[in-house]
């Protein structure tokens, strides 16, 4: 057997696992009432988020602090975009809110990542936090109490469909369904992004920043890309959270956020897309099953990440994936022993 067979395994098993979930998330609304299926779409929403913090901690190297900025600035793009009790279209205000989290980013990455290691870090979370306080100590968009947004977006097209709306956000299941496709979205372009030299460059980066600016590239204006697409992400999740919950306010810019964001990374397994996702799915199912335990969940809730960082340093995603690796290279040799 070809020394490739372990490898091509692993990546069928992988593609089975990764239909398999799409598939029991395609029919999960058939079958479950209606508070599972809004949980559902949250964590599917905070999957997103946590895929685009994996695009700059797990494959560029860049661990933000600050990444929840972009989160809550597009909710709050949503906010405005939205008339009073009434509908913002969905076609003109998730452009925008996209917009606004790219430029955001944009500004922000020009100063941040003229820094790096724990200067870095801390100069994101001061960003974060100077954009909390904005929102939080004025009455620029409700101040501490936030701004509700009375209506989701509509998604009706203009008169040249005649007015025709493909899905209706107000409807629960419909909602989960564009949130599902979203999710699917964020991982093939993701995916068609670290498959392309622009991927392979930044995983340089990370190795080995010096050595690639010794070959010509210029690292900082590829670092500026990945930090723009990955906040333009998360501010089309933040959007989406927004647009479920149908309230915003300061906390979603908090360092909180972007905390329980690395954590859900941590758990899953940094540089494994799927593992941000899993992390996410799984850290709020903690969460859920903590609160139910005692009114301390969050020391419970700590205690789980501790033990995954010291016991499974590769998340839960990598542990699986060395796992499997070990087992069918080990098929193998005792095959070939035999």
């Amino acid at each position: 057997m070809s020394a490739a067979s372990p490898g091509r395994r692993a990546s069928v098993a992988g593609a089975a696992v990764l239909l398999a979930c799409l598939a029991a998330l395609l029919l999960m609304p058939l079958g479950v009432d209606k508070f599972y299926v809004q949980l559902v779409t949250k964590m599917m929403i905070m999957a997103v988020f946590a895929m685009s913090l994996d695009l700059l901690i797990g494959f560029t190297g860049l661990v933000s602090f600050g990444h929840a900025a972009y989160f809550g600035v597009a909710g709050y793009v949503l906010a405005y975009a939205a008339p009073q009790y009434q509908a913002a279209s969905l076609w003109v205000s998730l452009p925008l809110a996209m917009a606004v989290s790219a430029f955001l980013a944009l500004v922000i990455g020009l100063f941040v990542l003229r820094t790096s290691g724990v200067y870095f870090i801390m100069v994101t979370l001061a960003f974060a936090q100077m954009l909390y306080f904005v929102f939080h100590d004025t009455k620029l968009a409700g101040g501490t109490d936030g701004v509700y947004i009375y209506a989701r977006p509509d998604a009706a097209l203009g008169e040249w469909a005649g007015g025709w709306k493909p899905f209706d956000l107000e409807n629960f299941v419909h909602l989960y369904y564009v949130v599902l496709a979203l999710l699917v979205l964020t991982w093939i372009v993701l995916r068609r992004v670290l498959d392309s030299p622009f991927g392979r460059v930044i995983a340089g980066i990370k190795v080995n920043e010096p050595r690639m600016r010794s070959l010509g590239y210029a690292t900082f204006r590829y670092k500026l890309a990945s930090f723009v697409i990955a906040g333009t992400l998360a501010g089309t999740a933040g959007y989406f959270a927004a647009a479920q919950f149908g309230y915003v306010n300061p906390d979603l810019l908090g360092w909180h956020l972007s905390g329980s964001a690395i954590m859900m990374v941590i758990l899953g397994g940094m540089g494994t897309l799927g593992g941000a996702a899993l992390g996410a799915f799984m850290m709020m199912l903690l969460e859920l099953l903590f609160q139910g335990l005692t009114k301390h969940w969050q020391l419970l809730m700590g205690c789980s990440i501790v033990g995954v960082a010291l016991l499974l340093p590769h998340g839960l995603l990598g542990t699986v994936a060395a796992w499997w690796g070990r087992r069918a290279t080990t098929g193998d040799t005792e095959r070939t022993d035999g």
